[in-house]
């Protein structure tokens, strides 16, 4: 019960923020802002879910703003050259799972220390692409389908929000339902005991940054559809947000632990504390101190949580013999 009671504590944190936001602003929760939370978080929601896989191997994908942006121009280019939706779609997804393919071939076969240092470089050369081929300027235009999907809705519900809903339920799919799953998991808990056991270690890694990157793609697609433009200043900051939604969600960089549904919540988190700052006419560089603070919490936070689950397993352990 207590290791629950632990790992609920995301969700009843940003319960509580909810509860004192509301007070605080009483125009917070109106359906309509509801629904502009809901839209707004959509793209670090969903990028947030494939940056949560390469956490729990252990890595980090610093490349999926940039990644976006190169998605985005792609995605507009496309557009612009054969007037098909299908084919924007699959550019804009291509790109991003690329990009994730080059980080994860990189670190494992190019044997570096930390994918830290190839998804530095694919931050600068993806960002470097987007600029060259846009010219430096955004380029508008997108099909109807796409522009639906980042800015329309169903029964005053987002569409953004049904797509984030489906890559959480196919993510969630594939980590509980194949052995996958349970392959990322063990590489992130163990990496030299899951070698051990015949994991494929190298493609599980690969695997992971591809997802990671593919997010990115489908991240392109709702914030093009929401701006109506493809743009190689898309994405500024956005490893920054993803990595802090899925450790406020409950994640450890030592791998091998957390759920899905945690950096959905961590998303949310955000993207709460954002919109309430707004709404209370805080000003915009204090919004970014306010957002460091909660990583740093969030952080301690998961250092106590690792500590009192340690303790936890140690008195159970004991009670047993």
């Amino acid at each position: 019960m207590w290791l629950k009671l632990l790992s609920a504590g995301p969700i009843a944190i940003l319960l509580a923020l909810i509860v004192v936001l509301s007070i605080a602003a009483p125009n917070f929760l109106t359906p309509r802002n509801i629904s502009n939370i809901l839209a707004q978080t959509a793209v670090i929601a969903v990028v947030a879910m494939g940056q949560h896989l390469v956490i729990l191997t252990r890595g980090i994908d610093l490349s999926v703003g940039s990644n976006l942006a190169l998605a985005t121009v792609l995605g507009a280019l496309t557009w612009h050259t054969t007037g098909s939706d299908i084919l924007t779609v699959l550019a804009m997804l291509a790109s991003g799972a690329g990009v994730g393919a080059i980080n994860g071939m990189f670190y494992t076969f190019g044997r570096l220390p930390h994918p830290f240092i190839i998804t530095l470089a694919t931050l600068s050369i993806a960002k470097g692409t987007a600029l060259q081929l846009a010219d430096g300027r955004a380029i508008p235009g997108m099909p109807d389908a796409i522009k639906f999907l980042g800015g329309g809705s169903v029964l005053g519900v987002p569409a953004s929000f049904f797509v984030v809903l489906g890559v959480a339920g196919l993510i969630l799919l594939m980590a509980r339902r194949m052995v996958w799953g349970r392959w990322i998991y063990a590489v992130g808990g163990k990496p030299e005991a899951a070698l051990r056991m015949g994991i494929p270690v190298r493609g599980v890694l690969i695997s992971t940054y591809v997802m990671a990157g593919l997010c990115a793609g489908v991240g392109a697609v709702l914030l093009a559809g929401r701006t109506d433009a493809g743009s190689p200043l898309f994405g500024n900051l956005l490893e920054l947000d993803t990595i802090a939604a899925v450790i406020i969600g409950g994640a450890s960089f030592l791998g091998g632990r957390g759920h899905i549904g945690h950096a959905l919540v961590g998303a949310v988190m955000i993207g709460v504390i954002r919109n309430a700052l707004n709404l209370l006419n805080v000003d915009i560089f204090f919004q970014l101190i306010a957002i460091g603070v909660v990583i740093v919490l969030a952080v301690e936070a998961d250092v106590l949580r690792t500590y009192l689950e340690g303790r936890v397993r140690t008195l159970r352990a004991a009670r047993l013999q």
